[in-house]
């Protein structure tokens, strides 16, 4: 069993910063390719940004391009998503993703191509 544990959300004013963190265990999070989506009030969940086990291939809706960074620390089993010049339109649930078989330089960018869900962390952009 994988356990996904999401941190760092909260609330910030337009172009704010924010760090979401999301902790695996259970395990090898190292062979896991993972996912961040987020699904906002009335609206369907949507991948947000996606990152290869190998950490070398990275995949980005286009509305956070050039803002949001996903990163992974194979180490304390964690990854990260970096949000940075944050709109009110980034305002959602945001989740982390995990999937357990992958290929090495694979990023996934379906929910149903995921096989572990974290509860969730709220992040709230004010204008």
């Amino acid at each position: 069993q994988v356990q996904l544990v999401e941190s760092g959300g909260g609330s910030v004013q337009a172009g704010g910063s924010l760090r979401l963190s999301c902790a695996a265990s259970g395990r090898t999070f190292s062979r896991f390719s993972m996912g961040w989506f987020r699904q906002a009030p009335g609206k369907e969940r949507e991948l947000v940004a996606a990152i290869s086990w190998s950490g070398g291939n990275t995949h980005y809706v286009d509305s956070v391009k050039g803002r949001f960074t996903i990163s992974r620390d194979k180490d304390k089993n964690t990854v990260y998503l970096q949000m940075n010049s944050l709109k009110p339109e980034d305002t959602a649930v945001y989740c982390c993703a995990a999937r357990g078989i992958s290929f090495s330089s694979s990023v996934y960018t379906e929910r149903s191509d995921y096989d572990y869900w974290g509860q969730g962390t709220q992040v709230t952009v004010s204008s």
